[in-house]
């Protein structure tokens, strides 16, 4: 048995936990491709460029979730992904996770973030504008109420979702800040051609 590590697909990954003293709370870090749903009183943050995180809330069971997604859906010839990094598989792995933790669907509301215009190498695929579109369909299409939505525009964003409370802030990033990113943007997009994808969905 070789000595080096496998590769785990970051679908897979708990997310990275830490103590923000700043905050007073346990920060829950959500990566691209993951998602992560709990009834904690925790925070759950992730950072977006040309992606979108799409944060839900049971109000009832004070329940939340968060996803991050970086494109709409998987456009391989003849491929079926159950993969988190595409927005439709993506959504339906954060709505199981949100059942499996005690959330009832009918009580699911939304807010949704990201999408901005960061990738300058790719504004031809225009892969910020196509990720707004798509979470604003399928919410739509499965009349998941959208309470609050910051989309598209230029700048990065920064995303805090008080689990327990389904209360989110959100601080746009300085210029500077921008440019890493893209870069970390980039380097994850180059990864989804070779990066094995996670397991099948389990549907409630």
């Amino acid at each position: 048995m070789s000595g080096a590590a496998a590769t785990v697909p970051v679908e897979t990954r708990m997310p990275m936990r830490f103590h923000d003293n700043r905050l007073g709370a346990t920060v829950a870090k959500i990566l691209p491709g993951a998602f992560f749903a709990t009834a904690e009183d925790i925070v759950l943050m992730t950072v977006l460029g040309s992606c979108v995180a799409v944060c839900l809330y049971d109000p009832q069971a004070r329940i939340g979730g968060m996803n991050h997604f970086m494109l709409p859906e998987d456009r391989s010839v003849g491929s079926v992904s159950a993969s988190g990094r595409y927005g439709s598989h993506a959504m339906e792995l954060l709505i199981n996770d949100m059942l499996k933790a005690g959330a009832e669907r009918a009580r699911l509301t939304a807010k949704v973030f990201g999408g901005a215009a960061v990738l300058a190498s790719l504004a031809g695929s225009r892969v910020g504008e196509r990720n707004a579109e798509f979470v604003r369909a399928y919410l739509a299409a499965e009349k998941i109420p959208v309470l609050a939505a910051d989309l598209e525009g230029l700048q990065p964003r920064k995303v805090l979702l008080y689990a327990a409370q389904g209360r989110v802030r959100v601080r746009h990033l300085a210029a500077v800040e921008a440019g890493s990113v893209a870069v970390q943007e980039k380097t994850y997009r180059a990864r989804l051609s070779t990066e094995p994808v996670a397991g099948d969905v389990a549907l409630f």
